[in-house]
């Protein structure tokens, strides 16, 4: 009888081992494909309103571009202009983006699912400059 309880036991603790490896296993697969895969990726073109250094413990850039043309707003009848924001994940980048204030701009983005508090409050990561017109 002890012999079976043992054998029991062993392969309730390996079926429990292996549950639990699966849960863990989908549960990095899942928090690497919200916060750290790029849904999508792609260029903004606009005047740069601002971008500035902000935040209480994870200080962070953001910037906020705006694009030609108009949308009407549905809900309120009224016509207002895109806006942009985003977050920028390089110092450099952001440092010539700040002095770029009012320019053109083109700007490489990647859109996460997620925002992590350290890369900034906007799921649309900004990481390089194609282009500042004068």
């Amino acid at each position: 009888m002890e012999a079976q309880e043992k054998v029991k036991n062993k392969k309730g603790k390996k079926v429990l081992g292996i549950f639990l490896g699966i849960i863990v296993l989908a549960l990095a697969i899942f928090l690497y494909v919200r916060f750290y895969y790029p849904f999508g990726e792609g260029v903004k073109a606009g005047q740069l309103n601002y971008v500035v250094y902000k935040g209480y413990v994870f200080k962070t850039y953001e910037g906020k571009l705006i694009q030609s043309g108009l949308k009407s707003g549905i809900a309120t009848g009224q016509i207002q202009s895109n806006e942009f924001i985003f977050s920028v994940s390089d110092k450099a980048v952001a440092e010539k983006l700040m002095l770029a204030g009012g320019q053109e701009v083109d700007l490489h983005y990647k859109e996460y699912l997620g925002t992590l508090p350290w890369r900034g409050y906007s799921k649309y990561v900004v990481d390089s400059i194609i282009a500042i017109k004068q």
